[in-house]
């Protein structure tokens, strides 16, 4: 197993549904983040559209929007040589999908990763084509969009075909939503811990004026190490840019990569799942 190190960093952003706003505290974003040398840097789920779910706004919206403010976050990747995952949308001529526009250090579009489980969203579909690893910064990774957290397996059958970091981008509840808060916190944590892999979570954070906003969520974006202790994490508000620097050692992979090999009762399924994933 390499000892490669990688700077990695959760960008928590609140953004709205202006594009060109929301596109130009990305790119805010991005530069600090290369002053401070990171290597792959993720952002929230909707980031550039403020996670609006409103039908009207999806009905009057151009495709072409979308399409420039990633030329533009391509262009910033590729001049600072970072892989930049962000939350956006695309339509392929029937449906919109709200995916990870996900760019590689020479500012590529590397694959979209669209959301798989949907959480009620009325104006995209969801996901049905393969689970991703790509390839940025010379390491493998996989990617889970908000609700699909809760579906362990979208982790599980990359982490066992090689991935060692999982890009978790959300928009979850608001703090009204008191009540999710714990299982917000243990989740991302589980994915990381029952796979033997790092989790990076871009989640957008509160909004301090308006707590019922919509596209406003609970923040604490943060980074898990593999034994599921969690190494930083941000608070419910504000933009932040959470750090670190991870030792790729460590993501082994163990438990996932158990369940493909060990003559168990879950083997064959398991190793039918895993022709779901797909190398990038």
């Amino acid at each position: 197993m390499t000892n490669k190190q990688v700077n990695l960093a959760a960008c928590q952003l609140l953004t709205s549904k202006d594009v060109i706003a929301s596109t130009t505290k990305v790119l805010q974003q991005i530069e600090t983040c290369a002053e401070m040398e990171i290597q792959i840097a993720a952002f929230p789920e909707g980031c550039l559209f403020g996670y609006c779910c409103d039908i009207d706004y999806w009905e009057q919206i151009s495709p072409q929007v979308f399409k420039e403010a990633e030329a533009k976050i391509a262009k910033a990747a590729r001049r600072h040589k970072m892989a930049v995952i962000v939350g956006s949308a695309h339509h392929d001529g029937e449906n919109w999908h709200n995916d990870l526009a996900i760019f590689d250090q020479q500012g590529s579009l590397k694959y979209r990763y669209g959301k798989t489980f949907l959480a009620g969203e009325k104006w995209c579909t969801n996901n049905r084509g393969k689970l991703p690893i790509v390839q940025l910064a010379d390491v493998a990774c996989c990617f889970i969009i908000c609700h699909d957290v809760r579906y362990p397996e979208l982790v599980k059958l990359p982490a066992a075909m090689g991935a060692q970091i999982c890009f978790f981008c959300s928009c979850e509840a608001g703090l009204l939503s008191e009540y999710k808060l714990s299982a917000y916190r243990a989740m991302p944590i589980s994915r990381a811990t029952e796979n033997g892999i790092y989790l990076v979570m871009a989640n957008t954070p509160a909004n301090p004026d308006d707590i019922k906003a919509a596209g406003s969520s609970h923040g604490n974006s943060k980074i898990v190490h593999p034994n599921g202790n969690v190494i930083k994490e941000a608070g419910f508000f504000g933009d932040e840019i959470v750090s670190t620097t991870i030792d790729l050692s460590q993501a082994t992979g163990s438990q996932a990569k158990r369940t493909y090999n060990e003559d168990t009762i879950l083997r064959e399924w398991f190793q039918e799942g895993c022709k779901f994933v797909v190398q990038v």
